[in-house]
Formats: C-alpha cells, structure tokens, sequence
C-alpha cells in the first residue's frame, strides 16, 4: 500500500544561518600579501613567493583558514616533495586549528598516488595488493631482462642498469621519448638506442606479468587511471576539492599532468613556488610548469610574496638586480624591513689558494666578531670547487662538513688515478697497490694478493706483472710500462705524472663509469691542483691531510669547540639560510659553467642557482673569483667575473682585491683588503 510522504522540514542552526565566524585573527598574524594568498576564493591560483617571504607559514594558514572557513578537512589534498615537510605543515596547522588538520590528506606526490592505485587502479589493470620495486630492485630487474634479451653478450659495452634505470626514469617523469634523452644527455650511448627501446619494452611487460610498480610507474599509473576512467577521475576530483602543492617550480611534467587532471571537475588549485629557484632540471623538473600555470589554468588568479624576513636589504637589491636580467620570469622585487647590512662583496683572487686563504683568513675574522662557525656557509655550484679550500680550512684548524656529493677526494676514480702515483712515490704502499692491481682486467682479490705478496719481496715489481700469463696477463704488462714509465721521474712534475697515469687511466675510466664524460672532468681538476706543486711528495701529503672517512666528513681540528662550518653545493643549499655566505668560484666559465654557454635554458637555470646562492644569506655575502685561471676542458683563461654581475651597479658591490701582505694592489680594483 502505498502512502504519500508528509514533508518535514528542517531548520537552520542559528550559526548556520549567519556569516561563520574565524577562529584565527588572520589579519594580524600576516602580511598583506601572504592574507591576499591565504584568504583566496574558489578557482586557481599562483602564489609566486620569493626567497625567505615565508611560503610555508601561508600554506600552513592557507590550511587552516579553509577548515575554519567550514571546508571539511577531508576534502583538502596538500602535494609536497617530502613526507618531512608535509607532516610538518600539518602539525603546525594543528596548532593553529586544532585536531581537525589531522584528516586533512598530506603527502608526497608518490604516496598519494600509491593510496589512489590501491583503490581504484583494477581499471587499468593495477591489482590493490601491486609490489613497489625500491630502486635496487628495479635495476635488478632491468638488469635480468637485459640478459635475457642477450644484451650482456654485445662486443660494444651496453649501459649498466644504474644508468639504463636513469635513461628510462627521465623518459617517465619529462614525457619525453626514450630517443631524445639518449641523443641529448646520453649521446654516447646512442648506439643502443635500437637496443634500449627493446629493453625498455620488456622492462615495462615484466612488471606486468608480476604486478610490479616501481617508483615512476606510481605517477605514470595514476595519470593513465585519470585519463582513461573517467568515473575514478570524477570520485577522485570530488573527494580533493581543494588541492595545494608545495615547491611548484620542483615539478616534472608528469606532475603538472596529474595535477591538472585532478583538479578537473572544480580547478581549486592552489601551487606555491618561486620560478625564481627552479633549479632541478637535472632531476627532470621544468621551469615551464610554474610560467605555464595560467595557461594550464585559464582563469588563474597570480598573487606575490614579495616582503623577506631572512635578508638584509643591501643583499635583496643584489638579488634582485641578478634576476632582472632573466629572460622569462614573474616580475617582482623582493624588499625587507632590515634596511642596514653591509654591502655584499666581490672578491678577485690572484688564483685558486689566494681564494681559499682569504676564505679561511676572513671566517676567523668573523668568528672573532661573534659569527658563530654554524652560520658561516660556503656555496659552490659543483662538489669539486671546494676541494683546494678543503686543504687550507684543515691548515687554519677550521672544522667544517661538506654536503652535497661525494668528497672531491673520495670519489672513486680520484682515488684511482692517484694510487698510481703513490705506487711509484712508495714501492712499498701495499694499499694502492691493491687498488692498481684490482683495476686490471682478470685480477680478482685473491690474485692481487698474491701479486702483492710477490712484489713486496722484489727490487723489480715490473719484472713481477710482466711475467704473469693468462686473462689478466695483458692487463698487467700495460699496467708495468705504464708504472715504469714514471719510475725514478724525479725530473718530472706531478703535473705531468697526472697527466701520465691518465692516458693510461682513461680506457678504464671508460669502461668502467657509464657517466665517465663528468668524472673526466674531475680529473682535469686533479692535473689543475697538481700544477700548483712543484714536487710529488708535497702533493700527496696535502691530499693525505683528511682521512677517507666517507661522502660527508667532519674534518676535526684541536682546541676547537663542537661547531662547524659548512660546505655545500647550491642544489643541497636551497631552502637554507646563514648569518655569512661565500660563494666561490663566481668567474665566468666556472659559474656559469661553459657547458651551459650553448644552451640558453642551461644558461637561464645557472642565473637562478646564482639567485639562490645570494638569497641564502643573512647579512654577510662574499662571492670570491680567481683569476687566470686555465680550464682545460674549454680551453679557455678564465679571468671574468660571472656574467651574471655584468648588468649589476657598482652601488651594490664592496669590489675587493687581494693583497698579499708585502706586495702590490692588483691593477682595477676600486678598493681592497691585506691579506
């Protein structure tokens, strides 16, 4: 029997019925820019938020005004590029707003898309209970399947699993074709290229077959569920009503894609970023995302953070005048209310160790003005750079820890090419003997052992590797012409024992590191330090001062308290800050790099790590040049401040130059300092 329903009717709470009052007096707790960015309406938007303008306190109170605001908290998806950050963004939310922040979903991009797959991925074929291959495995993998193919069998060496894993991860993560990241980055791998693809093909049906997913596949999966099943892509839109995304500029282009996609039913997109400081192209991100945006987001409102809290102004006018020159860019000026500050410096050096010692000379200084050696930073724009100033902060008892790369020293094929000048130097050095002898082809550590055991009770160990036969028997004998040929080389410099032992060392070298173009690069530094020794042993006893202790080491100095200075390459700097910067190596050539002179995007990235170095200071900044300075992978004397100074008013620079301190001023140099 059928019945008609009566209506009921229900009544508005009375605080629904009026405006909802806040909880947080957002107007007080922010400036005019960060409330514009964090009071935002629907739609997209762009918060372009320059160096030290307090980006993550607005994403933290952009959090917090949208559940104050009424907006249920797990309608709110927060992207950032570290789980750390992502936790830390929503405890400080909690403090402001309360429990509620904890059912916010925050995360990185990759364990978002892991949680998405588990539960809509069967449409695509991605099984809930799919295996995350971490990146050993994968290479294991890729390695098998390159068997399997009879890849290992091919007379021309094929790319290891580390780098084929490199090739096809950039491919993923650009949207780009396996051919263009091989003939642009790879070239000497291209060709393989034939091989490659098929490899990339059974890499990609194998993870198949076993419900695999390695790191890259997690966004390339959920951008192919976004884009193929559209009632997954509606479900998941709705659920994230309002998406945030830390780090914008940080972004690949198969995270723009997904971003876009997943805000497809209501565009409340909100990135933050700074185009400013994108400077991770090597990784796969793009500068083109954040100046995309509005094009992406046809309708996107742009707001600005412009007032810093970390800088005095001296140096924001400097950075400021650095970044105008930009060719793309969101324009903005960054400004702070500390007006006074010294002015930032520009120091030409007579070379390399006249660089390091006014470093060391003018740290000391400080530290006896009351810098404490914790916020003294020294940047570089390659691991290398610091290498001589490594030695002179040992000799001043001036303790630091380095970031960012392997140490100079510690790398691998350093290590390698300077064991066989050590053998020569010391007969009797039984470690760089085994390290000589393990590089030859067919020598495993039993026989070099052995070999060991037989030339230490020799006069003649060349006599010893020539008589040995067999697999390594050739290898050895080289190894004996090439050791014999700077035996009793005291008339030789060790320039010129580098240079050497690296034509012999250079076949190796190839066959051994895929990337083998970058380390050579290393070595022409070595050849560069050792011509500034007029004997050997003297050389090796300054690149003996710090023990092999690994690819970050605390160097310790006596009498010294527990602080340190450190030294960091820009890319492991940013997001820092310290009272005093150095920045080193800042001659044209060296920074920019030449290798960044033909292309104008690498040239263009290069002006924004300059940018970040400068914007990493509190008070204090003093870029440093050495001048006549032979690079002797461009052939070039270099002598040039980096182009990126040429356009800045000598109002904003303290030009100083070096003095040794019973010698003559350095010509064209309006003031300078004893040294």
């Amino acid at each position: 029997m059928e019945r008609e329903a009566k209506p009921y009717i229900l009544k508005r709470l009375a605080d629904e019925a009026s405006p909802r009052t806040l909880s947080i007096d957002y107007q007080a707790a922010l400036n005019s820019q960060q409330l514009a960015a964090v009071t935002a309406g629907e739609g997209p938007s762009l918060v372009i938020a320059g160096a030290g303008s307090g980006k993550t306190r607005t994403l933290v109170y952009r959090v917090a005004y949208l559940i104050d605001s009424g907006i249920d908290p797990s309608n709110i998806l927060l992207l950032t590029f570290t789980r750390k950050s992502a936790q830390e963004m929503l405890s400080r939310a909690g403090d402001l707003i309360g429990a509620r922040s904890q059912r916010v979903c925050g995360g990185t991009f990759h364990s978002v898309a892991n949680m998405l797959l588990r539960r809509y991925g069967r449409s695509i074929g991605v099984e809930p209970g799919f295996t995350i291959l971490d990146r050993g495995d994968a290479e294991d993998l890729i390695a098998l399947c390159r068997a399997q193919l009879g890849l290992n069998d091919k007379g021309k060496r094929f790319p290891r699993k580390g780098t084929v894993m490199e090739i096809l991860s950039k491919s993923e993560n650009t949207l780009r074709g396996l051919d263009d990241i091989v003939l642009e980055e790879f070239a000497h791998f291209a060709d393989h290229l034939e091989d490659l693809t098929r490899l990339q093909q059974a890499y990609q049906s194998a993870k198949r077959q076993k419900q695999l997913l390695d790191y890259d596949d997690l966004l390339v999966m959920l951008r192919r569920l976004l884009e193929s099943d559209e009632s997954a892509r509606a479900a998941i839109s709705r659920q994230y009503r309002y998406i945030l995304v830390d780090e914008y500029q940080d972004t690949n282009r198969l995270q723009a894609e997904v971003i876009r996609r997943l805000a497809s039913t209501h565009n409340n997109v909100m990135v933050v970023g700074d185009d400013s400081q994108s400077i991770y192209a090597f990784r796969g991100a793009t500068f083109k995302n954040i100046m995309e945006f509005p094009t992406l987001f046809s309708n996107a409102t742009i707001y600005k953070l412009e007032e810093n809290y970390r800088s005095t102004q001296p140096i924001l006018s400097l950075a400021n005048c650095i970044i105008e020159e930009a060719t793309e860019k969101y324009t903005k000026r960054l400004f702070t209310r500390k007006i006074d500050g010294p002015l930032p410096s520009l120091v030409e050096a007579a070379g390399e160790n006249a660089q390091s010692r006014f470093i060391a000379q003018k740290i000391l200084e400080l530290r006896e003005e009351g810098v404490p050696l914790s916020e003294v930073a020294v940047l570089f724009r390659s691991s290398f750079h610091s290498f001589d100033l490594e030695i002179e902060l040992s000799r001043a008892g001036l303790p630091f820890i380095k970031r960012g790369g392997v140490k100079f020293i510690e790398t691998a094929h350093v290590k390698d090419l300077l064991a066989h000048v050590r053998v020569i130097a010391n007969p009797l050095d039984t470690v760089s003997w085994h390290r000589v002898l393990m590089l030859v082809e067919g020598v495993g550590p039993k026989k070099a052992q052995d070999l060991l055991a037989a030339i230490v009770k020799v006069g003649r160990p060349f006599d010893v590797l020539r008589g040995v036969s067999g697999r390594s028997g050739q290898g050895l004998k080289s190894l004996a012409n090439a050791l014999e040929g700077l035996s009793g080389a005291g008339d030789q410099s060790p320039a010129e024992q580098v240079s050497h032992i690296y034509e012999y060392y250079l076949p190796m070298l190839k066959e051994q590191y895929d990337d083998y173009p970058k380390r050579i690069r290393d070595l022409d530094h070595l050849h560069t330090i050792a011509e500034g020794y007029p004997v050997i042993n003297e050389f090796l006893a300054d690149l003996a001062l710090e023990p092999p202790d690994g690819s970050a080491v605390d160097v310790d100095a006596p009498d010294r308290d527990d602080e340190r200075l450190v030294l960091s390459t820009i890319h492991s700097a940013k997001g820092l800050e310290w009272q005093c910067v150095f920045i080193i190596w800042v001659v044209d050539g060296r920074f920019p790099s030449a290798y960044s002179f033909l292309s104008d995007d690498d040239l263009e990235e290069e002006r924004r790590l300059f940018y970040v170095s400068v914007t990493r200071a509190k008070r204090y900044v003093f870029m440093t040049y050495p001048i006549n300075v032979y690079d002797k992978a461009s052939g070039m004397l270099l002598s040039k401040p980096t182009r990126f100074l040429d356009h800045v008013s000598s109002d904003l620079l303290d030009v100083l130059a070096l003095v040794e301190e019973s010698g003559q001023e350095h010509w064209g140099s309006s003031r300078y300092q004893d040294f």
